[in-house]
Formats: C-alpha cells, sequence, structure tokens
C-alpha cells in the first residue's frame, strides 16, 4: 500500500498522533503506519468528521488489488454480475440512441455532445447493475457506447427519409434498401463526429467499473470497525 492509501485509515483511527517530523504516526509503534491491506489495530474515531464529498474521490479498480488482500478482493469479484451488467449497458445504449434521433429530428440538428452523454450513461449502467472491476466490463461499456452513438444517427437518417419519401418511420425501416445504408450515413458525416464517437466511447470505458470510494475501502479492509 501506498502512503496516501494507509493515511485514509490512519486518519479515522483513534490510535493516530501528529509527530512534527514523521506527520501522523501510530501512538502504538510510534512509526508511520506499514501494514499492507488492513491494520489489526485499526480502532474508528466516531469524532472524526466524515470525509468532504472531494476527499470521497473513488478509488479506481487497479488500485484495489494493492490496497486489499487476496481474499477481500475475491470477494469483491465474486460480487460481479456480467451478463446483467452487459444486459443493462445494451438497453440504456439503445434508450439513448433513440432518444437521441428524436432530439435530432425534432431539431434538425445533430447535437453532437449526445453522444458523450450516451457513453456516459451506457457506462453507468452497467457499472449499477454489474459492479465490474474486470477489463472486460470498460471494454463492453466502449463496444456498447460506440455502437449506440452509430444507432442513433441511423434513427435520425431514417427520421428524416421518411417525410421525403412520404412513408412512416417503421415503413422506411422495413422496406429501405440496407446496400445503400453506409453510403447514406457518410452523406450526415462530418469529421467532429470522429471526435465525439472517440469520447462517447472513452466516457463509455471509464464509467463502466465498480468504483469504491474511501469509505466502502474501509469497510472491504476492515468488516468489523
Amino acid at each position: 500500500m501506498t502512503r496516501e492509501e494507509q493515511l485514509v485509515f490512519c486518519k479515522q483511527c483513534t490510535n493516530r498522533k501528529l509527530d512534527l517530523k514523521q506527520g501522523i504516526i501510530c501512538t502504538l509503534t510510534g512509526e508511520k503506519a506499514d501494514f499492507e491491506g488492513e491494520c489489526p489495530d485499526y480502532q474508528n474515531d466516531p469524532t472524526v468528521p466524515e470525509p468532504s464529498t472531494e476527499y470521497q474521490e473513488a478509488v479506481h479498480h487497479d488500485e484495489l488489488s494493492r490496497a486489499l488482500s487476496p481474499e477481500k478482493m475475491e470477494s469483491l469479484l465474486a460480487e460481479q454480475r456480467w451478463e446483467l451488467g452487459l444486459g443493462m449497458g445494451i438497453l440504456a445504449g439503445i434508450g439513448g440512441a433513440i432518444i437521441w434521433g428524436i432530439l435530432t429530428v425534432a431539431t434538425g440538428y445533430q447535437i453532437g455532445f449526445m453522444a458523450v452523454g450516451i457513453g456516459a450513461l451506457v457506462g453507468i449502467a452497467i457499472r449499477n447493475f454489474g459492479k465490474g472491476l474486470e477489463p472486460k466490463f470498460g471494454i463492453a461499456g466502449g463496444a456498447i457506447s460506440l455502437f449506440s452513438v452509430l444507432l442513433g444517427n441511423f434513427f435520425s437518417v431514417i427520421g428524416f427519409i421518411a417525410p421525403e419519401v412520404g412513408l412512416s418511420y417503421f415503413e422506411v425501416i422495413l422496406q429501405l434498401d440496407y446496400s445503400y445504408l453506409p453510403e447514406i450515413m457518410m452523406d450526415s458525416f462530418s469529421v467532429i463526429d470522429i471526435l465525439f464517437y472517440v469520447l462517447a466511447v472513452v466516457e463509455g470505458y471509464k464509467f463502466s467499473f465498480r468504483q469504491l470510494n474511501l469509505e466502502d475501502l474501509k469497510r472491504q479492509a476492515n468488516p468489523e470497525a
């Protein structure tokens, strides 16, 4: 564990003491913390205020293996729900694509930042339902986000074509010659779209992982505290 990770616990422990030369030390040993994963002498100090919102920064998944014992890490991995997270991510992506298509047709303008929102929506859905820590959750979030923004563009194109040919939205979907779809999509494509697609993938990847805040980390390392 790094010094910063150890201080998460030391600052909330009754056995802490401030030393002008060393900083926060343990009153039991007179030294800086040297524990890994969890401190056997940790005693929560109820008089210490809860960390502020800024201090409650999420602990990224790739730090957990260093901060927790193998047993605690295995316990977190067992809580993962791959199928549920994947399914909810797909539903969120389709829902976001539909909303983007509707707004684009209604306003006559493609709101590029909606792609970023779709990526975040997909990632949050995967995170909340999948509780994933493994890389496959982030990869799925990025892939679904990219598919969703492309689908949103497709819905927009169909929405613009329908009134021009005098057909309903669903009639266009059923009767469209999809061999022309790449050409049709390219007609509405702009260079700036690449940026929004990349941002959507990044957001989808980033938000798909379960992130434990400092209180979660303390609870996992010291379940009886």
